[in-house]
């Protein structure tokens, strides 16, 4: 399996941005996928998932209402949208992906990492 991730970048607060994180080599479909992220000095934080169809989604509580995970199962991408970003979300992002379908929030429980991508909100 391999994750690839994209579309970070520098943004001011208040802007949106779009990730994506294009995955190959195993049935997409099947399995949860979430967005982690990691900010300079500290500990890898959990900010989405959604589980293997789709139906089902969670965000951490400092995203709820301003960014949204999806997935488009036809191109094998997941998706978060971040929208009214602020300076406290600048971070590297990471996308996992699990072979169960259920959406978990502990950074053990994903079998699967992609590389990260630079998201910087600036004040």
């Amino acid at each position: 399996v391999q994750l690839q991730a994209s579309g970070g970048g520098l943004v001011q607060a208040g802007g949106s941005l779009r990730l994506s994180c294009a995955a190959s080599g195993r049935a997409f479909s099947a399995g949860a996928m979430g967005w982690f992220r990691q900010a300079p000095g500290k500990e890898h934080e959990f900010v989405a998932a959604i589980s293997g169809s789709g139906a089902t989604t969670y965000n951490t509580d400092s995203v709820r209402g301003r960014f949204t995970i999806s997935k488009d199962n036809a191109k094998n991408t997941v998706y978060l949208q971040m929208n009214s970003l602020k300076p406290e979300d600048t971070a590297v992002y990471y996308c996992a992906a699990r072979r169960s379908s259920t959406v978990v929030t502990t950074l053990q429980r994903y079998d699967y990492w992609g590389q990260g991508t630079q998201v910087t909100v600036s004040s």
